[in-house]
């Protein structure tokens, strides 16, 4: 993507935020979703960027996706978060080309017209995949073997109310486990509509019912190895990118009011008193710091395509979501009690960005990598 093409949409993303913006309140009721401007990125053709441009996309990089993520997380973390696995799922695709290729020219004519997707791999009570644990959904084939019936349920499937389709991790007759594309209009598929989570509730994470769901046999995306376990996956740099745009966009609420609230008894902007400039230098630090360092390990990635990048990535997580979470309750502390008011939009930054502590990886997970990555180095 030309330097151009990358200003032209980021321009047309920060033109959605101020209605992003005024809409997130909105997505405080529950089974809330940002219909809107799920609708308004696609106006814009966003939802077909990460598409490699050899089947009707942009093609465009990592670094770009994350720039773009980023940018719509300052305006609603929930549409960021949200779109963020749709345009990620695909932007792994673009890397490893890992799908089964039949099925590859379909999504791909459906993504242009819009299709909306997400993998839903985590089970209630079962363990995160990310730790290893086997999908309790079962996958059976059926008697004529021209269909595999697809029993269990999924949690955390994020954008539920728009999916058009779904990967569905599943163990089969033989124990193999598989990723298989589920139509989200299959008869059996049903959404259970349990997220209450008070952060970043207009993500829609509800749970996903499959109930003996058919589809066809030639439907599996890839099989479960260790192979596919050890992919690139340089694209869930999106989840730090999300956290890092809600911090920007305290940021930027809490320096406007610093340099703008002028309190009888001071006489000029409260941002001139030597403690607020302390507060927002703080702040101004841990961004750089954050966007350096995503920026920084997005770029090796994209010139190292042999280098697994899993100690770096674990590292960009826990560092800038940590970082997102001090910035916010900085610029709480600038605002005052002011920021607790239901009419600021403070508090759900606060809420919101404390999300990303149980997103993947885990600050647990994430340390023991960095830790075992040093005393390996140590012992050679």
């Amino acid at each position: 993507m030309t330097a151009q093409n990358r200003e032209t949409i980021l321009t047309k993303l920060k033109n959605l935020s101020p209605a992003f913006q005024n809409r997130e309140s909105e997505l405080d009721a529950l089974n809330s979703f940002p219909y809107q401007n799920i609708k308004d990125l696609k106006e814009i053709g966003y939802t077909t960027l990460t598409l490699p441009k050899d089947l009707g996309g942009e093609g465009i990089t990592l670094t770009d996706f994350l720039l773009f993520q980023e940018q719509i997380a300052k305006g609603c973390g929930s549409t960021a978060l949200s779109i963020g696995w749709h345009m990620g799922t695909i932007l792994e695709f673009a890397e490893h080309r890992h799908w089964n290729k039949e099925l590859v020219p379909f999504l791909s004519q459906e993504f242009l017209k819009g299709a909306i997707i997400n993998t839903a791999a985590s089970e209630r009570n079962a363990g995160s995949p990310l730790r290893g644990a086997k999908p309790t959904t079962t996958a059976v084939l059926s008697p004529d073997q021209q269909n595999y019936i697809i029993t269990g349920e999924k949690t955390f499937t994020s954008a539920a109310p728009v999916l058009d389709y779904i990967f569905v991790t599943a163990t089969m007759d033989d124990g193999k486990a598989a990723t298989f594309l589920v139509p989200r209009n299959s008869k059996g598929v049903l959404i259970r509509e349990t997220w209450d989570s008070v952060a970043l509730r207009g993500t829609a994470s509800h749970d996903l019912i499959l109930d003996h769901v058919e589809v066809p046999a030639n439907y599996i995306k890839e099989y479960t190895t260790a192979e596919t376990s050890i992919h690139r996956k340089g694209w869930m740099l999106h989840i730090p990118a999300c956290y890092l745009g809600i911090a920007g966009a305290a940021r930027d609420y809490a320096v406007q009011f610093a340099a703008n609230y002028v309190p009888t008894s001071l006489g000029k902007p409260i941002g001139t008193l030597p403690n607020m400039q302390q507060q927002i230098g703080e702040i101004e630090v841990k961004l750089m710091a954050s966007r350096q360092f995503l920026y920084g390990i997005a770029t090796q990635y994209e010139e190292n395509p042999n280098k697994d990048f899993q100690v770096e990535m674990a590292a960009v997580k826990t560092f800038v979501t940590n970082n997102a979470i001090q910035i916010v309750d900085l610029a709480m502390r600038i605002v005052g009690a002011r920021s607790l008011s239901q009419q600021n939009p403070l508090h759900r930054y606060y809420q919101n960005v404390r999300a990303g502590l149980h997103n993947p990886p885990m600050d647990d997970i994430a340390f023991k990598i960095l830790a075992e990555n040093a005393l390996e180095k140590m012992e050679d």
